[in-house]
């Protein structure tokens, strides 16, 4: 995909700096509210966002980022009156089965984590044959929670090493927080290292709560059909802003930087290029 002037230069601003994101998580909300301020019917909404998630895919790639989680559908949005919901789960369909072959051409995967099941078999089927269809691709990873909660996702972990303590598989005492990772839906992917949330809100919302713990969290009043690639560009860079600590101080962060610039310049120093055949 070939980049605008504009963009090209902020990507390539942001890939000098070096500390781009891993793992990016966000909470899409808004769709509602940006419907309702032009008189429209909310499901108008999310079908406008789905352009944001298209932009925001496509930002991602161009970043090399590699995994992209974005908040689809949690477990109380089955709350919302059943034709919101029926109207959701009919636009979930069409997007996956529209933008697969897009996706495909620029090399990227697809993931769920949630309870697949709840949903309807019609679009348990459209989501996995996207995912099969997807499956050998090595770029970014976009993940979609789908009727997702971390509470449940914590609580069916919990209750998976106890049945595992329970046949001998495990000790109590080998439970350790690496160990109890490996058990949440997002088993083998990096913790996020920047959650965006649209619309105002300053709230996780039942998110990824054991995965957000060393995050970095980015708020913004832009409503989530208006959050296009500008707006996701200057989160990025607003994350790259930011000194991440992991529980030392700023000193400790400057030595250990000095550390690896010394090693990897006498990596460097002692490197022999490998002759040709």
């Amino acid at each position: 995909m070939a980049l605008e002037d504009w963009e090209k230069e902020v990507v390539d601003r942001i890939k000098a700096r070096g500390n781009v994101p891993r793992h990016v998580a966000v909470i899409m909300d808004g769709n509602g509210r940006w419907a309702r301020q032009r008189g429209l019917d909310r499901i108008e909404g999310h079908r406008e966002g789905i352009n944001s998630v298209r932009d925001v895919v496509e930002a991602s790639g161009a970043l090399g980022i590699e995994v992209l989680t974005l908040y689809t559908f949690s477990t109380e949005n089955w709350r919302r009156p059943a034709r919101e919901v029926a109207g959701l789960m009919r636009l979930l369909v069409q997007t996956v089965q529209h933008e697969v072959d897009e996706l495909d051409k620029n090399n990227v995967r697809l993931m769920t984590i949630g309870h697949l099941d709840d949903l309807p078999s019609y679009v348990r089927r459209a989501v996995r044959h996207s995912i099969e269809r997807l499956a050998t691709n090595t770029g970014l990873t976009v993940n979609l929670a789908l009727s997702y909660s971390s509470r449940l996702e914590i609580a069916d972990a919990a209750q998976a090493i106890a049945r595992d303590v329970q046949r001998g598989v495990l000790r109590p005492e080998d439970v350790t927080p690496e160990v109890f990772q490996r058990y949440l839906n997002t088993a083998g992917l990096p913790d996020p290292d920047l959650l965006i949330r649209t619309s105002g809100e300053k709230r996780i919302s039942n998110f990824l709560l054991w995965q957000l713990a060393y995050t970095e969290l980015y708020f913004t009043e832009v409503l989530w059909p208006d959050f296009r690639k500008r707006q996701y560009y200057e989160a990025i860079e607003e994350y790259q802003r930011r000194e991440r600590r992991f529980g030392m101080v700023s000193e400790q962060l400057v030595e250990r930087g000095k550390a690896v610039h010394e090693v990897s310049a006498a990596a460097q120093e002692f490197w022999v290029p490998a002759k040709g055949n």
